[in-house]
């Protein structure tokens, strides 16, 4: 069901002294421009301190200061929680703020992390089983940390009820993918064209091409459900909320896609999701069962089933005997 336009979210932004200031920024600045053109407050934003008791300043990496409260004034629900994040962030360690993340990962909350936030959320211990990424200079430290994290060289992962990202300008990338599916493609692009971002970026950049190069389409309808696709892998949209998201009808949408794909929406998402289940199989020692949820299946039967018919082998004999990478 479409939500109401321009609903109302409440987004907790933790901070850790040294944070990176780009990141923060390329964060918080989409939110307040989207609450400046939608002429309300779409968005509300409070500000805490991770590892801090009494409220006060935090430096960013570049010594400008943002004033913060303390975890412990965190009350309410929170749509959404950020974790930025510089410095040494495989070696933070705070029980409070650990403890206040396991608790909105137990009530369903989205946690998010941002340049070396996704690091203090694996050492919180809410990453298990999720697709994440994290800024390169962190990467070879957080795997050594946690060797079972799915970790991918990205911009930004979304992955069910976690959001990561790589820092730097990507979250300006993130944050167009977030204000889209919130309040749909075209706000999303009022929002970004307010900074001059007119490159969007898709989140498996910049390691591939733009979506456009990929698929050899122009065709928006197509290109902003794709993009639509890969934030949903593990918990796919139905097409009618998909076509809600891109705002077109179901029947609208697949026309698109077989004109530009030659093939409907339905069947191109699924094989995205299969696609994917195979990098998880060949670079992974998840369990089928988890991997099959991971990219949206409902069980390792059905998972199998599917694959099979993709791929003309089952997921177990994929693993052990994986056709060479072009």
């Amino acid at each position: 069901m479409a939500e109401p336009a321009f609903a109302k979210r409440r987004i907790a932004v933790l901070l850790v002294e040294g944070f990176a200031l780009m990141s923060f920024a390329a964060v918080t600045e989409p939110l307040r421009a989207a609450n400046l053109l939608a002429g309300k407050r779409v968005y509300e934003i409070d500000y805490f301190s991770a590892g801090r008791t009494v409220s006060g300043t935090l430096n960013s990496s570049s010594a400008a200061s943002v004033g913060a409260g303390p975890l412990s004034e965190a009350s309410g629900d929170y749509d959404l929680a950020f974790v930025v994040a510089g410095g040494d962030p495989v070696g933070f360690r705070d029980a409070s703020t650990f403890q206040w993340l396991r608790r909105q990962a137990r009530h369903g909350r989205m946690l998010g992390g941002v340049s070396g936030g996704p690091a203090i959320l694996a050492n919180a211990g809410v990453m298990e089983n999720r697709r994440m990424t994290i800024h390169w200079e962190h990467a070879a430290a957080l795997a050594e940390r946690h060797p079972g994290l799915l970790l991918e060289r990205t911009l930004y992962v979304v992955d069910r009820d976690r959001i990561t990202c790589a820092g730097g300008t990507a979250p300006l990338d993130m944050m167009h993918a977030l204000i889209a599916e919130h309040h749909g493609p075209d706000f999303a692009r009022n929002v970004s064209d307010w900074f001059m971002h007119t490159d969007v970026r898709p989140a498996g950049g910049p390691q591939r091409a733009g979506l456009a190069q990929r698929y050899g389409t122009n065709r928006h309808a197509v290109l902003a459900a794709i993009e639509a696709m890969e934030n949903h892998i593990a918990d796919p949209l139905p097409l009618a909320d998909l076509a809600g998201v891109v705002g077109v009808s179901v029947r609208q949408l697949n026309r698109q896609f077989r004109a530009g794909l030659g093939r409907s929406a339905g069947s191109f998402y699924r094989d995205l999701r299969l696609d994917k289940s195979c990098e998880l199989l060949r670079q992974t020692d998840l369990p089928i069962l988890e991997i099959a949820i991971a990219t949206g299946f409902a069980d390792a039967a059905h998972f199998a089933t599917a694959f099979g018919k993709r791929f003309g082998a089952a997921p177990s004999r994929y693993r052990l005997e994986p056709p060479p990478v072009d």
